[in-house]
């Protein structure tokens, strides 16, 4: 009984995190719609089958998920903590040996990644086995950002958007790129002809 209460306090509080980081989304009925909720629910159940031994039947859930919420990948190997939360979610891919601490945002296109295979174990000459990132609590990582390798980010850091991280980021740092900027053009484009077609 304890852990059915457990599981609905687990599933409300999913729902209201979605609420509060997302303006669109009015009421936890509207939440239910949201791919946070999914990929986590998908996640949730690959992750035990993971633990479990039971591999094939994680892959599939995997792979079920990641269809139904549009392309979020997360290997069922990877742990992740409370309160997470994925902003539109498409292209997301979080790998197996990721760790993810409680209250993390990630927004679209995010890639938690290895370096590749033939570089893993130069990265990781520890041999804990860790081919990708750790991410600390109340870590945000803007849209189409990419790290990669066994780096740990530290809690409250702020990844901009589009910014590639191989080396490990200080508790409550900044990382951006810098922005693009508006150039005028020092020759006007050549006027279409008249009947509006260019051939």
């Amino acid at each position: 009984m304890s852990s059915a209460r457990g599981l609905r306090r687990r599933a409300r509080e999913t729902l209201d995190v979605v609420v509060a980081r997302d303006p669109s989304i009015r009421s936890r009925s509207e939440a239910l719609l949201h791919p946070t909720p999914m990929a986590l629910v998908g996640h949730r159940t690959g992750n035990y089958l993971y633990r479990h031994r039971h591999y094939r039947s994680a892959r599939l859930v995997c792979l079920v998920t990641r269809v139904l919420t549009g392309g979020i990948e997360i290997h069922p190997g990877a742990q992740i903590g409370r309160r997470f939360f994925i902003d539109h979610g498409c292209g997301v891919v979080i790998g197996e040996t990721a760790v993810i601490g409680d209250d993390v945002s990630l927004f679209h296109q995010v890639t938690l990644g290895s370096t590749g295979w033939w570089q893993d174990r130069e990265r990781d000459p520890a041999g804990t086995g860790r081919r990708h990132p750790r991410l600390g609590n109340g870590v945000t990582v803007g849209a189409g950002a990419t790290l990669l390798g066994p780096i740990t980010i530290g809690d409250d850091a702020l990844i901009g958007a589009l910014s590639l991280v191989l080396d490990d980021v200080p508790k409550g740092a900044r990382v951006r790129v810098s922005g693009a900027r508006t150039a005028t053009a020092t020759h006007p484009p050549a006027p279409l002809p008249e009947n509006g077609t260019d051939r």
